[in-house]
């Protein structure tokens, strides 16, 4: 199909294709270069063009239809926005007269919420099952085991880790949790303080019978989380000569440190990532792995979504997600009805994702994931060594799988384990040892 062919023949009218016409477009494929096209016509400023696709997009792509209409018209949302953030007047006028929804209100959830949110989907609780497992067979035996928790579900994981060592250790460890409080509000958003949030899983965890001591360190991703790693090499010689358990545990966290794809700017007030030591080819998600390396930790799990949202091309950039985010839209499908606020909440956190890859460019898009082979090339760069999953953690991660649809799966590669929905990867996790 030549969509080019297709586009331009609407402008001999003078107006629009009719609504006949439009159904050869209704296709995820058809929809996707609707978008490229009109991602390059934005970007060209060709007003009249984009303004044709828009409609066209406007009209085959409603915000409440089967899910490629959803993830095509969040895109369609997210191109919009780009053209605003443009200031170009002539487009904006253009934009003016596509009638798109572009409110994107992102719920702050409570505890309660943001546990069930997290539940429904294998897209978290694949990476807390399989981290959780492979924490409590590194931590066996120590008394004191400290915890850096670089999460963005805001510690959904721990209540789940403390239920573990309650039930495995006859004499439960002492507990440290050290949390990187972010700085920056990325989905999905709780409406408490990490304050309030680290008295309620102290009281938890007493109720469990095992100790733990709370502490928060405001850190941002943007500078590679100076302030923590600054944090916990005050701490480092006190913990090792205590004979501490040091685990670093990262959920879906590092990518929201700035790549090689964005330029850094170095601040003088960051000891660990300042000019001085920062040589051409150093870049803060490396300096970022090496200083944890430098703290010698126990074990390392590294859990994110596995795609590449990196080039600086726009056109690329938006086929790498369509062709990642069209997942969660067809998986929401199968445990979440239509008009439930869960579905918004759940769909508006992946159109901010869509918006941020699109629309922003520069420090505002930190939506930057990249694939498993890059994030572990990065670890080996760094001196650590990958560890293979127990079959004891495998079986764990299956059995979670069997309470969700026949669509999710398991596949192992190498040491890692990949988290597939119908046969496309989504989430990789993987476990790490200082070399």
């Amino acid at each position: 199909m030549n969509m080019n062919n297709q586009v331009y023949s609407a402008r001999p009218w003078l107006g629009f294709p009719t609504s006949k016409s439009l159904g050869s477009f209704g296709d995820a494929n058809c929809m996707e270069q609707l978008l490229v096209h009109c991602a390059n016509a934005i970007e060209t400023n060709d007003a009249t063009l984009a303004q044709q696709i828009l409609w066209v997009l406007n009209n085959i792509a409603p915000p409440d239809g089967d899910s490629n209409q959803r993830l095509t018209c969040g895109f369609l949302r997210a191109i919009i926005a780009r053209a605003a953030n443009s200031g170009t007047c002539k487009l904006l006028t253009a934009m003016a007269n596509v009638h798109t929804n572009l409110a994107m209100n992102n719920h702050k959830f409570s505890i309660i919420e943001l546990a069930s949110f997290v539940d429904l989907t294998p897209w978290h609780r694949f990476g807390f099952t399989a981290a959780n497992a492979a924490i409590l067979e590194a931590v066996e035996g120590y008394s004191v085991v400290h915890i850096v928790d670089l999460s963005s579900t805001h510690c959904m994981q721990i209540p789940t880790l403390i239920d573990a060592i309650a039930t495995r250790f006859e004499v439960a460890p002492l507990v440290k949790l050290t949390v990187a409080g972010p700085t920056e509000d990325f989905p999905p958003m709780l409406d408490l303080s990490y304050e309030e949030l680290g008295t309620k899983l102290v009281n938890f965890s007493r109720c469990r019978n095992v100790v733990m001591e709370f502490r928060v360190i405001p850190s941002s991703a943007s500078d590679g989380f100076s302030s923590l790693i600054e944090q916990l090499r005050m701490q480092h010689l006190i913990s090792a000569e205590n004979g501490e358990a040091l685990v670093i545990n990262s959920h879906m966290m590092l990518h929201y440190i700035p790549d090689e794809t964005l330029p850094v700017v170095q601040t003088a007030n960051s000891p660990q990532i300042s000019i001085e030591t920062c040589s051409s080819n150093s870049f803060l998600r490396s300096m970022f792995l090496e200083a944890l390396r430098s703290l010698d930790p126990t074990i390392m799990i590294l859990v994110d979504e596995d795609a590449d949202f990196t080039s600086n091309n726009l056109v690329h950039r938006l086929r790498s997600a369509y062709n990642y985010l069209w997942i969660p839209f067809d998986t929401v499908d199968t445990f979440l009805p239509r008009g439930s606020k869960q579905r918004q909440w759940y769909e508006a956190d992946i159109c901010w994702k869509i918006e941020n890859v699109i629309a922003h460019e520069g420090p505002q898009r930190v939506e930057r994931l990249e694939p498993k082979s890059k994030w572990v090339q990065r670890m080996r760069n760094a001196s650590f060594r990958g560890i293979s999953f127990s079959e004891e953690a495998i079986t764990e991660v299956k059995s979670m799988l069997d309470e969700h649809a026949a669509g999710w799966g398991l596949k192992r590669e190498e040491e890692d384990v990949v988290l597939t929905w119908k046969g496309h990867n989504v989430v990789f996790a993987t476990a790490w040892l200082p070399i």
